[in-house]
């Protein structure tokens, strides 16, 4: 059953580069989990500024996580500004990527009517058991499995818990969707978020209404849908004047942030691996049809590009624990790098499980725990880093088991801004025993945003242009070897922080 909105594409702006007289530049705005990013591109993809903002998150309840979505605009403007210092070229085209997963309520206008609650919330856990009495015909569309912090979920919370709230509501959208209504003055989503929603029929590319109407929400929250890579429409006249660009530059629908990272590193094609690393973790491959894991281990959302999909081995937390660990001993990531190094491979004995929001890739338990284990007296300050650092590879080692490409692939993609410390490379590597060819972009989903833009705009052409690597890292097969054992245990340990099998699957 598909819907029958669709959002009409505006048409390129062919004319502009003759029009003002030289060729304008890309603009890429990321709405992250904890910052906004904001790069400058010109049309052969050299990057000509970047920038960052912080965007604050809050707890109001244990296991609850929000955003206030004005905090969004203020970071998206700051992180605007500053990219666009000292860059003399004008803008053509504006291009979006986000944050998946959550919800944002609002009204015509774009204005919050609460919150956005964000991936990282887990309030809505007892509301998937309203998507497992779905009849199986009609959740099986979803090819995904089930996490709390997904929009469908979190919209059966707030039906139920704040049914004043939900029935004001003229929208419920994506991060990175409410911050384009808020630019253009117009609503719209595309297939890279709304396949992360739980509410979207994976085969037929299009909102899953009998989902949506099944869980007893209105179909009418739901934005009509584009494509990433055209425009959805102009600036608006006040979005432009606290930007401080020309009112009227396209505006693309953009897409996910895991989506327009790879078409930031320039994956194109169905076959490479590609690890991101920074606030999370995403062990991604592109196929060309949209094959669910029949045990519900990884995820299946599309891709930017029409009729390519990715399959995501998702790690919730990486950045954020080794963040989290750092603030809780009162350490510094230079002095946290200098551990690693000290303290002998294996943590001697020290395991630490960094589910500290639940865990995603293979187990999908929203419910898992974070811990540390074989801690003695004998153990120091150095043993405690090393297992935090090896935790986390760990973790990621896992998530990239459940793809069924990794077992194959000899070497990986590396992307993204939390691996920039060799040591840090180097033992990721080791532990995944695959090369990694690292992409050193760590604006990466910014990046492919501006394409994005670009191609919308109709002032750049396609964005695949493969891969570019800088640097090979080796892993070393006695370093593998030692560290097998010390995974095995970490698995272990990882199993007794989760619950029963198949609990959010």
């Amino acid at each position: 059953m598909k819907s029958e909105a669709r959002v009409e594409a505006a048409a390129p702006a062919r004319s502009l580069t003759t029009r003002m007289g030289t060729r304008p530049c890309l603009l890429g705005i990321d709405l992250g989990t904890g910052s906004t990013k904001a790069v400058v591109l010109d049309q052969a993809g050299t990057q000509l500024g970047a920038a960052s903002a912080p965007v604050h998150l809050s707890e109001p309840r244990r296991g609850w996580v929000e955003s206030d979505p004005e905090d969004w605009w203020r970071s998206a403007v700051c992180a605007v500004k500053e990219a666009l210092t000292g860059v003399k070229v004008p803008i053509g085209s504006i291009g979006l990527s986000g944050q998946m997963h959550g919800v944002v309520l609002s009204g015509p206008y774009g204005e919050p009517l609460r919150p956005a609650i964000i991936s990282l919330d887990r309030r809505a856990q007892a509301d998937l058991e309203a998507y497992r009495a779905l009849p199986p015909d009609v959740l099986s569309v979803l090819g995904n499995p089930l996490v709390p912090g997904m929009a469908g979920p979190l919209l059966h919370w707030l039906a139920s818990h704040e049914p004043e709230v939900l029935r004001r509501a003229t929208w419920a959208l994506q991060p990175k969707d409410w911050l384009r209504l808020r630019l253009v003055g117009k609503v719209g989503s595309e297939p890279c978020d709304a396949s992360g929603t739980l509410l979207f029929d994976l085969a037929a590319n299009d909102w899953a209404l009998p989902v949506v109407t099944g869980l007893g929400l209105p179909p009418s929250l739901l934005a009509p849908l584009g494509e990433a890579a055209t425009t959805a429409g102009p600036l608006a006249m006040r979005a432009a004047n606290e930007l401080g660009l020309p009112a009227g530059t396209p505006v693309a629908f953009g897409a996910s942030d895991t989506a327009a990272a790879l078409v930031g590193t320039g994956l194109s094609t169905a076959g490479p691996i590609q690890l991101t690393v920074g606030s999370a973790a995403q062990v991604v491959t592109l196929r060309h049809t949209p094959d669910s894991d029949p045990g519900r281990r990884y995820h299946v959302f599309a891709a930017a590009e029409p009729d390519l999909w990715y399959a995501l081995a998702a790690v919730q937390i990486v950045g954020v624990a080794l963040s989290w660990v750092l603030e809780t001993f009162c350490g510094t990531w230079e002095e946290a790098y200098q551990l690693l190094d000290a303290a002998p491979m294996g943590a001697r004995g020290v395991l630490f499980v960094p589910h500290l929001a639940g865990a995603r890739s293979p187990s999908m338990d929203s419910t898992a725990t974070a811990g540390f284990s074989g801690l003695e007296l004998a153990h120091d300050r150095a043993d405690v880093f090393r297992a935090v650092f090896e935790g986390v590879a760990f973790s990621i080692a896992e998530a990239a088991e459940s793809l069924p490409e990794f077992e194959a692939a000899s070497s990986m993609y590396l992307a993204g801004g939390g691996t920039l410390r060799v040591t840090w490379r180097q033992l990721l590597c080791d532990v995944l025993g695959k090369t990694l060819l690292v992409v050193d972009d760590p604006n990466a989903s910014a990046r492919g945003a501006a394409l994005l833009g670009g191609q919308a705009a109709g002032i750049q052409g396609s964005p695949g242009q493969g891969v570019q690597w800088t640097e090979k890292v080796e892993p070393d097969p006695m370093a593998h070897e030692r560290l097998a054992p010390t995974f095995a245990r970490w698995k272990g340990a990882a199993a007794r922080k989760t619950s029963a099998p198949g609990l959010s699957a």
